[in-house]
């Protein structure tokens, strides 16, 4: 690139260095500060990237799994292609954390895009922590390299200092990225500002420490690449809502009114124009449609009215945070209390405040009956002491691993604990027709725990023929009935139900596992089946 004033060779082979070009005091320290922030900076990308593999596709295991291994393998790769850059360390460590910076600043809007327009995700994910994990690897011997020109000093005691400061970096950006980055700038913007910070720290280093050995016109060329990188980082970050706004928009049919991505999940809620009759209101988390206000009555009168056709004073809702299975629920004058638990409270805030969603749910959360709990389902049930007389389960589809353990033999067995002794469970079992493993996996788990049930569908226009299963305890399956005094429904009656039972030949049970924690069998079953749709 250029030469320096200092023969750059290996510290080891190196001279005394002249008084003049001696760093600056307090150099050692602004190398380890460096050190820390590119760790931060290394494993928030890290993290970035596993997360929006999530949000996007579901399956959190492998997404982490392929991103950790490539991410892995690329910074080993990276580490033995930076022994030739040691000699010119000052200037391969500063271009090196400027290319850092601006790729993993942009990782997420590049996947981003990539998944909206090119339908290219895995591949492009590969590419983007291939790529990053070179450059992260590339760090540690440059740094080494710096750290001893600044004092000589026995190599363990170099390596020791350094990767001190490297996994207390790594700690802080790995409790940075869920605690302060997602909920303050989103994943797009909180990617973008970690690129900033990455490209500062080689800026620390060039600069403020080894200025004294590098030309004017090779310092100024450095500073003017970095300020280039911020010119772009800060750029996108200013366009970045509507550079979002506008890949969100290319995934989804209708016009989007409101978009937020929270610490749990992606939330889209899409409004159709209508010209004649009223708007299609739909809600989507992390791109799976959850209802469509249209037909949205037929599952949710399926999923409550028949689960409380017996004893319902207390009645315990999972899930459900859009308040619509609420609101059938709160129908019946008789119903004394409802414990809702949602772990995300921006789901429960927008059911309480966004106006479609609060006019669909009749106001539901804001009675004075509903007891509203934002928390994990199966850590809340560990503790939960109240017996409640039904059970509403309205959680999404087990996609994920976090998801899956919801739908486990253990977490039906800490629901016993408080479900009363002739109390029903009402499970949201998914597609008996699109998914027929997952749907009967989540039967035979519900049964592995000690449940009778009885099994059943329906047909929701927006989802296609959907499942659900009916527990309760002791071994004579529950009945499906309605009510004596059923409020008003549009869709179902006895004569409704009866024909539900009855599934077609080719979607009977099949032979499939139990889901347990350790061996979470519909997560296998709901990805294989689902990938084709």
């Amino acid at each position: 690139m250029s030469s320096t004033t200092v023969d750059d060779r290996d510290t080891a082979a190196a001279p005394s260095r002249p008084p003049e070009t001696q760093p600056p005091r307090g150099a050692r320290f602004l190398l380890l500060l460096s050190v820390f922030l590119c760790a931060a900076c290394g494993l928030v990308y890290e993290l970035a990237l596993t997360a929006l593999g999530s949000y996007l596709i579901g399956n959190s295991v492998l997404q982490t799994s392929v991103v950790i291994s490539v991410m892995v393998f690329a910074m080993g790769v990276g580490s033995l292609a930076a022994k030739p850059l040691r000699r010119r360390a000052v200037v391969a460590f500063a271009v090196l954390e400027g290319v850092l910076a601006l790729i993993g600043g942009l990782s997420v809007l590049v996947l981003y895009a990539a998944f909206a327009w090119l339908q290219l995700y895995m591949p492009a994910m590969i590419v983007v922590s291939l790529v990053v994990g070179l450059l992260i690897g590339a760090e540690i011997p440059l740094l080494m390299t710096l750290l001893q020109r600044i004092r000589r000093q026995e190599a363990s005691s170099a390596v020791a200092d350094m990767f001190a400061v490297d996994y207390i970096g790594a700690l802080v950006g790995g409790l940075c990225f869920p605690l302060l980055l997602l909920p303050t700038f989103g994943q797009l913007k909180g990617a973008l500002v970690v690129g900033v910070v990455n490209a500062v720290a080689g800026v620390i280093v060039v600069v403020l420490i080894f200025r004294r050995e590098l030309r004017r016109t090779v310092r100024a060329g450095l500073l003017a690449g970095v300020v280039a990188v911020l010119a772009v980082l800060g750029t996108t970050y200013v366009l970045a809502e509507d550079l979002e706004v506008t890949a969100r928009q290319h995934m989804y049919a209708d016009p989007i009114v409101h978009a937020e991505t929270t610490p749990y999940q992606d939330i889209v809620i899409t409004r159709s124009t209508a010209f004649t009759g009223s708007p299609d209101i739909r809600l989507f988390l992390n791109g799976d449609l959850q209802f469509s206000s249209v037909d949205e009555y037929r599952y949710h009168e399926s999923l409550v009215h028949p689960a409380l056709s017996g004893r319902r004073a207390n009645v315990l809702i999972m899930g459900g945070g859009d308040g619509l299975a609420l609101r059938e629920v709160l129908r019946y004058e008789d119903v004394e209390h409802v414990t809702l638990v949602e772990l995300d409270p921006a789901m429960t805030r927008l059911a309480r405040s966004y106006a479609p969603l609060r006019t669909l749910n009749g106001g539901a959360l804001d009675d004075p009956r509903v007891e509203v709990v934002n928390a994990d389902a199966f850590s809340w049930l560990r503790g939960a002491r109240q017996q409640y007389d039904a059970v509403i389960i309205d959680f999404p589809d087990p996609d994920s691993a976090s998801l899956a353990k919801l739908y486990s033999v253990e977490f039906y067995h800490l629901l016993g604990r408080v479900l009363g002794p002739e109390g029903r469970v009402m499970v949201q079992s998914g597609s008996p027709f699109f998914a027929p493993k997952t749907y009967w996996s989540i039967a035979k788990t519900i049964e592995t725990a000690g449940y009778a049930t009885t099994k059943f569908q329906v047909d929701v226009p927006s989802f296609g023929n959907w499942g659900f299963v009916l527990a309760g305890r002791g071994t004579e399956p529950p009945p499906l009935r309605l009510a004596s005094d059923v409020p008003k429904l549009r869709y179902l009656d006895d004569a409704v139900l009866r024909a539900a039972t009855v599934f077609p030949v080719d979607r009977r049970r099949t032979d499939v596992r139990a889901s347990t924690l350790m061996d979470p069998a519909v997560l296998d079953y709901v990805l294989d089946e689902w990938r084709n749709y």
